[in-house]
């Protein structure tokens, strides 16, 4: 029989996190993967890590933190991350309202933004079409990271750098005692982080069915890399996000906008649309994206979907090829009132999951949080 001091479950950002952090505490780390490599949101993504949209205090602070994380490993993994920071748009007197109220408390929060008229947008990204903007919000803390070349390298890295064991194409079938049995293996580990993602019916479903949990799908897109090396800068998010994302919720302004989005454009509602554009390192821009939430999602993409979002995407974009050569959905654990999902399931055994679409901004520091607690 094997041994090693942690066992992690699932290698999507959220199981690479737990590794890495256990493994910078001295202890010996085992990583198992069912497929030959990651294949679910994690790499289904914008790959931005975006602090500036999570909720304040702790999450905000849990990114921030992870942030650093990227900032450090990235180099040495030689993994492509760039310090781009975010614009958020507003092109409608309410949007513009919202953005004016965050910025008058976001200060004493911990967020480090600054309210930019039009001419300062257009100073900090040629890619925003100037008819009818009112202005926007910039925020230096946001990161880029290509989600695919990320997670495909940072298992390699943490075996190079720190040793962890890998068991990719190892399928888990049962956690019993502080022993992980695989088809060819028995591994008996001290702890066991389970970190399977959207994989509520594999390991302890019982717990899964009581969890609060929820699948959310997602569309998102990517065009060509665009020509002649021109740069889309920020992050840049429309106004439609700004009904998504925790921080804002305590903007009373935000009342407006979102009576405004569901009578005159219930479509976005519907499918959970709000629309936002990073580009990777090599120049693809990737776009998103819907959410569509429960246990009864379709495995089909939807064409109105995407349509609704590049047709929104035009009224804030202007890139010289917006042609998309990949479509894609994605599916991730989501919790209607958590931005986490950490349960005991018996001595020894941990779920970490449930971070929503926020994994690459949050599951370094939720990961060290996990294990600096775990007594």
């Amino acid at each position: 029989m094997k041994h090693a001091d942690v066992a992690v479950v699932g290698a999507g950002i959220v199981g690479l996190a737990c590794a890495l952090s256990a493994a910078r505490r001295g202890h010996s780390v085992v990583l198992f993967e069912r497929g030959t490599r990651a294949e679910g949101a994690s790499i289904r993504n914008f790959g931005m890590v975006w602090p500036v949209g999570q909720a304040p205090g702790k999450v905000h602070e849990r990114a921030l933190r992870s942030r650093e994380v990227w900032l450090e490993v990235a180099p040495q993994a030689g993994i492509w991350c760039e310090s781009v920071g975010s614009l958020h748009l507003a092109y409608h007197a309410d949007e513009w309202a919202v953005l004016q109220e965050f910025d008058g408390f976001a200060g004493d929060l911990g967020y480090d933004v600054d309210l930019v008229d039009a001419a300062a947008v257009a100073s900090r990204s040629g890619a925003v079409r100037a008819e009818g903007l009112l202005g926007g919000m910039w925020s230096p803390t946001e990161l880029c990271v290509d989600p695919r070349e990320a997670i495909a390298r940072l298992p390699l890295w943490l075996a190079e750098e720190h040793g962890v064991t890998l068991r990719f194409a190892t399928h888990v079938r049962e956690i019993d005692d502080h022993h992980v049995e695989t088809a060819s293996e028995r591994w008996r580990a001290d702890r066991i982080m389970i970190c399977s993602g959207a994989d509520f019916h594999t390991l302890f479903p019982e717990i899964y069915a009581d969890s609060g949990l929820t699948r959310c799908k997602l569309q998102m897109m990517r065009t060509r890399p665009q020509p002649g090396s021109w740069r889309l800068g920020p992050h840049l998010a429309g106004g439609l996000t700004l009904r998504h994302y925790a921080a804002f919720e305590p903007c009373q302004s935000l009342l407006a906008l979102r009576q405004r989005v569901s009578e005159q454009t219930p479509e976005f509602d519907r499918w959970g649309i709000h629309v936002m554009a990073s580009q990777t390192g090599i120049g693809e821009i990737t776009i998103g994206d819907s959410h569509e939430y429960g246990d009864d999602i379709i495995p089909f993409d939807r064409r109105e979907i995407d349509d609704l979002i590049l047709h929104y995407l035009r009224g804030f974009l202007v890139a010289p090829d917006l042609e998309i050569l990949e479509r894609w959905h994605g599916v991730y654990a989501k919790h209607p009132q958590a931005a986490d999902f950490v349960a005991d399931v018996s001595p020894g055994v941990k779920i970490v999951n449930g971070v929503g679409g926020a994994g690459m901004t949050t599951s370094f520091g939720l990961a060290e949080e996990v294990l600096d607690n775990w007594a």
